[in-house]
């Protein structure tokens, strides 16, 4: 059974490659398609930046299309940084590639590009198509670099590191470093037909799928972005999972606050129709002194400037987290005055009601066991695809400039 489960996972894999190797000349006029984003993951400062090192990052897309493009970042870096190479291929296992699917990125023409400090660069688009949910192997050589790197701290994935530049090689023989971060990588695109659109998960450990498990893609938004690629009824096939472990809504520390972060992390992607804002938790159980007050009109700060761009808010209710070190009546009472604003204050376009789904029905103020990891906060894989079905799909598809 082990080697007929191989042999089938192999099978796809080729047929991906296959589709991936596809020459484009059969996609859709340009008239009739747009960009969107397909995987993203929000940017944050990390460690120190090394200069000769090689990153091979694992990433899952969700809606597929044609003419691949990789967004880098240098957003907290201090100083120039360059790539020397760029590559993207299809996963066979671990770091190991499918024969023939590993295909150079250029930026520009040119196959080098240096990012300026608190920059991004967007690669040049790369033909053929790339099948929806796809395990997309993207391999690059870090030249030169210094000061503060770039990526996104908790991946749930594993990803893999080297020495020198290796970026075309598609065995795994010099990628023996492991790492469970995105480091430089934070959105992928493709073009797809211009009424297909994507929504964008802003929130933080519960969305960054912190206790979920690794290397399954089983965070809330994958469950979400598989029961929109089943759906025919729904245009929204791209998800962009913006979570940030510790993350708040008003004040900078664990990442920069979703006010800060918003246009970077949501309104910075292509074909964007909708944001899911999940957040506040760690603003309540922090004990800084945020009020209800002050916690809603961060919210109503993010409703109006994703109105302003023109993107729909889906609001989700905070989950509750009795249990938790940090919990206290006071908290609770702030978690139930903000929870009664997202599902009656009429602000959002649409709520979708978390708490409602992970709480336990015998005590309103704790995760039901079920769904709980263990720490009574954070949902384990079951609760992960609870919060994923209970979102509407018909509030995702939504359309401000309609009359």
């Amino acid at each position: 059974m082990r080697l007929l489960r191989r042999l089938a996972l192999s099978g796809v894999a080729l047929t991906l490659a296959a589709q991936w190797l596809t020459s484009s000349a059969t996609a859709a006029p340009a008239a009739t398609t747009h960009e969107i984003v397909t995987w993203g993951a929000s940017a944050d400062r990390m460690g120190e930046a090394a200069s000769n090192r090689g990153y091979r990052l694992v990433v899952r897309t969700s809606a597929g299309g044609t003419q691949l493009r990789v967004r880098l970042s240098n957003a907290f870096g201090d100083r120039p940084l360059t790539f020397g190479r760029a590559y993207a291929g299809v996963q066979k296992e671990g770091a190991a590639l499918v024969r023939g699917s590993n295909r150079p990125l250029s930026f520009g023409g040119e196959r080098s590009v240096t990012v300026p400090a608190g920059e991004t660069v967007l690669s040049d688009p790369l033909p053929g198509r790339l099948p929806a949910a796809t395990s997309l192997v993207v391999s690059l050589y870090v030249a030169d670099a210094g000061g503060p790197a770039t990526g996104h701290g908790m991946a749930m994935q594993t990803s893999y590191t080297s020495t020198g530049d290796h970026t075309a090689e598609e065995g795994p023989a010099n990628w023996t470093g492991t790492t469970g971060s995105w480091l430089y990588l934070d959105a992928v695109t493709v073009r797809t037909d211009s009424d297909v659109g994507a929504v964008v998960a802003l929130g933080d450990s519960i969305t960054d799928g912190w206790q979920s498990s690794t290397d399954k893609n089983r965070r809330w938004p994958d469950y979400l972005a598989r029961r929109l690629q089943a759906a025919p009824e729904t245009d929204i096939k791209g998800v962009a999972n913006e979570g940030i472990s510790g993350n708040k809504v008003l004040a900078d520390g664990a990442g920069q606050s979703a006010l800060n972060r918003l246009h970077r992390d949501v309104l910075s992607h292509p074909g964007v129709r909708t944001v899911l804002l999940f957040e506040g938790v760690n603003d309540i159980k922090a004990h800084t002194g945020v009020t209800a007050g002050e916690l809603i009109d961060g919210y109503r700060r993010i409703i109006d400037r994703a109105h302003a761009a023109g993107l729909c808010v889906v609001g989700a209710t905070v989950g509750p987290f009795k249990g938790w070190s940090e919990w206290d009546a006071p908290a609770e009472a702030v978690r139930r005055e903000v929870n009664e604003f997202v599902r009656a204050g009429g602000e959002f376009d649409a709520v979708v009601d978390f708490d409602r789904i992970l709480r336990s029905p015998y005590d309103h103020e704790r995760i039901l066991p079920f769904f709980d990891n263990g720490d009574h906060l954070h949902p384990n894989d079951t609760g992960m695809q609870a919060m994923a079905d209970a979102v509407r799909l018909d509030d995702l598809d939504c359309d401000r400039s309609a009359p």
